[in-house]
């Protein structure tokens, strides 16, 4: 992570710096360095390879920036089981909603669901997301209370089963981009 600027909550780091594509480039620079380090007479291809992964990511950031440059600021906003996609929202423009901070190790309080209830009422959010790692129960409860669809699920801290949507970085990016696009194309408040 050297040369990630992390988000702060208080003294304490985010760390889910990989939902931005900009952080995944600078990782791939990393590991390609420590590559070069450890096994110096494969520098030449650990670069070639290091240097086309860079590329796709940079080219997939392009497709997130345009699937989301479609969609009224406004209506980006949704609603996830907790808070690790500040990185990707902070990168692409959407408003990450999340009655748990960043670790599923705690759970949300009757205040937080209460304080997300109301500000999706408010503010109309009807896009609402489980991640793969976490329980289904506490949206499907913001759901009950506060009304949206619940989209596809997102994957925030692993990856899905070989063989599957989202079993690689550059697909958990199109899966999660997919996913959230969709959903909030679907929103009314973009028809305004």
């Amino acid at each position: 992570s050297k040369n990630v600027a992390p988000r702060m909550l208080g003294v304490h780091p985010d760390p889910h710096a990989w939902q931005n594509l900009a952080n995944g480039q600078i990782y791939v620079r990393n590991i390609q360095t420590a590559l070069v380090n450890a096994a110096p007479l494969h520098a030449s291809a650990i670069g070639q390879r290091g240097e086309r992964y860079a590329a796709a990511l940079k080219a997939l950031e392009h497709e997130v920036r345009n699937a989301f440059a479609k969609i009224a600021p406004e209506a980006r906003r949704v609603v996830t089981s907790h808070d690790a996609f500040g990185y990707f929202g902070a990168a692409y423009g959407i408003e990450f909603l999340a009655p748990q901070g960043w670790s599923t190790d705690s759970e949300a309080s009757a205040r937080d669901v209460a304080r997300i209830v109301q500000q999706i009422r408010t503010q109309r959010v009807l896009a609402l997301f489980v991640e793969n790692i976490t329980d289904a129960r506490l949206i499907e409860r913001i759901q009950a209370e506060a009304g949206g669809v619940i989209g596809a699920p997102l994957y925030s801290d692993a990856l899905s089963a070989p063989g599957t949507s989202a079993d690689t970085y550059i697909k958990m990016f199109r899966h999660n981009t997919q996913a959230l696009s969709t959903a909030l194309r679907a929103n009314p408040v973009v028809a305004r």
